[in-house]
């Protein structure tokens, strides 16, 4: 067994920020692993921790590590585990399931009532190594390069929001071009989407967007987002909207420019209560709205597999910086600024 000390950055307190500490390598149960980070990510989810807004002061309680997106080498295996073998190279599924509540059972692991989370409920990959239940480890084609393998998870999030319907010869928009959004972006196109318009209120990554395939930007702030969608869709509205920004008034206006029938599916976080006119803009329209937690076990990992496999999603235009893990505050000062697409870290 594995013994020592390791560097983890660790959410130490009830407040902005984190810190570099050497912690022990964690010990494994018989059903988890041991495994050696190769490569880790900043996450959205990762900005509300290091950042302490409304939602993670009521979801996180420090201290611990942090962090869920990675690409790394199992070390170490429990006396049961027989899914994966020393020196197997693995992603996680981070949302860690009982597998006996009614969602379970019914084949619905990603909405599990009793989930934990990696990096949120149990100790994170911010870190030289992770122990993780083997249920949850995806192996990695040998020869996929870690920078890409490391952001499976969250592409597994735009592929969850994006494919939650149909999206051929449609017109999708993108509210948010965050690397999630990015990478819906992509898929969308991928998919065969008509138009792919993005939205955000950021310039850089609106032309991030452009390069990840988006055939139309739209800038919030400057351009009117009601008007441009509506000319675009000869009046008619957006056929599918994809809600990655969490912004109350882009939320409302993903809403206003849906069309009649219409999908939309948001994965974002707002921190604060979003108000919908909801007899006019979702009743009267009849429209489809999903929330989006997660992945769905495991068939959305093999769609991502697929599309990175195949060469239809390239996602190596949104991976903008890399940093050692020691100086994790810069890339986390580049994500809060909003100047930068994925942010990788190394141990």
């Amino acid at each position: 067994m594995l013994r020592g000390k390791m560097k983890a950055v660790v959410k130490h307190h009830r407040g902005y920020g984190a810190q570099m500490q050497v912690v022990d390598i964690p010990d494994i149960r018989e059903d988890e692993v041991l495994i050696r980070v190769n490569m880790t990510s900043i996450c959205g989810t990762d900005i509300h921790i290091f950042t302490w807004d409304k939602w993670s002061q009521g979801r996180v309680n420090p201290p611990y590590v942090f962090g869920h997106e990675f690409a790394g080498e199992v070390v170490e295996i429990g006396a049961i585990v027989n899914n994966v073998s020393v020196g197997d190279y693995v992603s996680a599924e981070t949302h860690i399931v009982c597998g006996a509540c009614r969602q379970c059972l019914t084949g619905q692991f990603h909405i599990c009532k009793n989930t934990s989370i990696v990096g949120l409920d149990i100790q994170g990959c911010f870190a030289e190594y992770v122990a993780l239940p083997a249920k949850n480890l995806w192996i990695n084609p040998i020869d996929m390069p870690p920078d890409i393998a490391t952001i499976q998870e969250p592409m597994g999030n735009a592929v969850h929001s994006v494919l939650a319907g149909d999206v051929l010869g449609k017109t999708v928009a993108i509210i948010g071009c965050g690397p999630i959004g990015l990478m819906a972006v992509a898929v969308a196109k991928a998919a065969g989407a008509d138009k792919v318009i993005a939205l955000d209120i950021n310039d850089y990554r609106l032309q991030l967007a452009k390069k990840m395939g988006a055939t139309h930007l739209i800038h919030s702030l400057k351009q009117n987002p009601l008007e441009i969608t509506k000319g675009l869709t000869d009046t008619d509205g957006v056929d599918v909207v994809c809600e990655m920004s969490g912004n109350p008034a882009a939320i409302e206006q993903g809403f206003k420019m849906a069309t009649n029938g219409g999908r939309i599916s948001i994965l974002s976080l707002p921190a604060q209560p979003v108000t919908l006119n909801i007899t006019e803009d979702i009743v009267f329209k009849g429209l489809t709205v999903q929330g989006i937690t997660g992945r769905k076990m495991f068939s959305t990992w093999q769609q991502v597999s697929s599309l990175l496999g195949s060469g239809k999603v390239d996602v190596k235009p949104m991976i903008t910086h890399r940093f050692s893990l020691s100086d994790f505050e810069k890339g986390f000062d580049l994500m809060i600024k909003g100047q930068c697409g994925k942010v990788l870290l190394i141990p």
